[in-house]
């Protein structure tokens, strides 16, 4: 079935904003929860019992503790920093040599959050979205902001006659994103990663991307280039659709993970992509977007704005 684009714009509109209404409905339940007193965003995926690739357990914290204005005074969460050997992470707070500029940009690593300020406390930077049951870093490189790019790469699902397949119930045309099995959980996700020291979010996008979804890691030195040149203008003409803090099961009380996500939809390209698992991913595919969909960390949410931007189904 073939309907036009505009005469499913308004249908569009209207589910969107049900969709939309029932997350109002259930961030007010989540203040409700909590006396009024957290983010906007309760993170939950980051409040597991058992943290990812360990046997450290959290300390269970309920939704009504997880804002640091709840008082909680017996609240003391075990803590864990891994990788201290690693050139990409932290020292320990308090080293010698270790004096971090929270809340700034400290030389080539960005410690700013692009949700504003954060609180230190007796000299660690605190969770934004409140408290996770851990402290430390846990397997995250730096203490506060950890800064990833994350790339949605999209077209429309079509069918053998070239169409654009519109989903039976809904009414309205169905998007398709490059997807990827994440390594460590398995989990589907978008093709994203860490942004490197000094590296500006534009080149992390596509370097990303290349890696993980075009298997470029596997190229020589020139191939590689080659392929990102070719790559360049697609990136260059995204839109970008999130910006903030992501309720990553790494996180912690006292490193976290924050993303901007961007948008990039341009048919005559993503017909020519030669999608190839690559780096953290070991499958990468065409993926419907859908609400049932499972997502990594708050993929979900980044995605259902996505839909909302090209008036998709969902």
């Amino acid at each position: 079935m073939t309907v036009s684009h505009n005469s499913y714009t308004v249908v569009a509109k209207l589910v969107h904003s049900m969709v939309y209404a029932l997350w109002i409905n259930r961030a007010f339940c989540s203040m409700q929860a909590s006396g009024g007193k957290t983010v906007a965003h309760l993170h939950t995926k980051c409040r597991n019992a058992i943290y990812p690739a360990t046997q450290t357990r959290r300390l269970d914290v309920p939704d009504h503790k997880v804002s640091w204005s709840e008082a909680w005074l017996e609240y003391n969460p075990p803590s864990l920093s891994l990788h201290k050997s690693q050139p990409w992470a932290d020292a320990d707070v308090g080293a010698t040599n270790f004096l971090p500029k929270w809340n700034a940009l400290d030389g080539k690593v960005d410690r700013r959050s692009h949700e504003g300020p954060y609180d230190v406390k007796d000299g660690f930077p605190l969770n934004p979205h409140g408290r996770t049951g851990l402290a430390g870093r846990g397997r995250l490189g730096r203490w506060g902001p950890n800064h990833a790019a994350d790339p949605v790469v999209t077209r429309w699902k079509r069918g053998p006659d070239g169409n654009v397949v519109i989903h039976s119930v809904t009414q309205l045309p169905i998007l398709q994103f490059v997807a990827i099995a994440r390594r460590d959980s398995g989990e589907w996700a978008i093709p994203g990663g860490m942004v490197d020291p000094g590296e500006v979010v534009s080149s992390t996008l596509r370097r990303e991307f290349c890696e993980e979804a075009l298997d470029s890691l596997s190229l020589t030195a020139e191939q590689r280039l080659e392929l990102e040149r070719g790559l360049t203008e697609f990136f260059s003409k995204g839109t970008q659709v999130y910006k903030g803090y992501v309720d990553d099961p790494r996180n912690t009380d006292n490193a976290w993970m924050e993303t901007i996500a961007c948008n990039f939809h341009d048919e005559k390209v993503t017909s020519k992509l030669d999608l190839r698992a690559g780096d953290d991913a070991v499958r990468v595919r065409w993926t419907d977007l859908e609400a049932c969909l499972p997502l990594y960390a708050s993929h979900s949410e980044i995605m259902h704005k996505v839909v909302q931007n090209h008036a998709a189904h969902w």
